[in-house]
């Protein structure tokens, strides 16, 4: 697999809302842009965008350092905590020559009360030696940790995108299918509370994926319901990484005519 020649010079890895923002802001700056999305569904959020093409599947090494051949910038807007892809992200821009711009998440200070753990074993640990039922909102790529917890199946209740393959992933894991919850985001204030009153839970898991991400909603319909929350807190970002708006002064720089 080999970019077109006639491929743009700037390339997105949009798996995030600020990557959708800003593939919606270059189309409407009239910068040319191929977005990237790990799957079909990630394709079909990005939408139709005026002068941005999209490649929905995943890419490994080396089909990134050929997919990202003719660059000139490459904009790295992959979820916090996807840290293998970030790495082959800048690996390949740095084999084809391209700059390559981390656009980070804004951090927000957790409130008090909240349980930080460095990792989702770490969290199925806390559980572990802490009674309750737990809804677990950590995704579907990490949950063999959880399955080490006594009696995980009865005790935790998993939400999840609604796909086929992260569906299969929770129930080949040991869940039952009633103690699994596909649904796609963003979730209120009022629908979190429900789920978590509908299950029973008195813990609350989820990764600290900022305002965008919904973690604030996520923290206070737990403490409505009166659970706590365990929360993985992300990777440092490195001390190059951009907001959304210098991400965009940067591009203009670039490619403004």
């Amino acid at each position: 697999m080999t970019a077109p020649a006639s491929a743009p010079a700037l390339r997105i890895f949009a798996g995030t809302t600020e990557g959708r923002l800003l593939c919606e802001w270059a189309s409407g700056a009239g910068i040319p842009a191929r977005a990237y999305a790990a799957t079909e569904y990630g394709g079909e959020l990005l939408g139709e965008l005026p002068g941005i093409e999209v490649h929905a599947s995943r890419l490994d090494e080396a089909d990134m350092e050929r997919e990202l051949s003719g660059a000139r910038i490459v904009v790295d807007a992959t979820h916090p905590f996807a840290t293998l892809a970030s790495g082959n992200i800048r690996a390949a821009s740095l084999a084809v020559g391209a700059r390559c711009l981390r656009l980070a998440r804004p951090a927000e200070a957790l409130p008090k009360g909240v349980v930080s753990v460095a990792s989702i074993a770490c969290a199925a640990r806390f559980l572990s030696e802490n009674p309750g039922r737990a809804l677990l909102t950590t995704g579907s790529k990490e949950l063999a940790p959880y399955t080490r917890v006594f009696d995980f199946a009865e005790r935790f209740f998993v939400r999840v995108l609604p796909l086929p393959g992260a569906i299969t992933k929770c129930i080949d894991a040991g869940f039952s299918p009633s103690h699994v919850i596909g649904m796609q985001g963003p979730f209120t204030r009022e629908l979190n509370e429900a789920m978590l009153r509908q299950v029973g839970a008195q813990w609350l898991v989820t990764k600290d994926s900022g305002t965008v991400g919904g973690t604030a909603e996520k923290l206070a319909a737990a403490r409505d319901v009166g659970a706590r929350c365990i929360v993985v807190t992300r990777p440092a970002e490195g001390s190059g990484a951009l907001s959304l708006r210098e991400v965009e002064d940067a591009l203009l720089r670039e490619f403004a005519r």
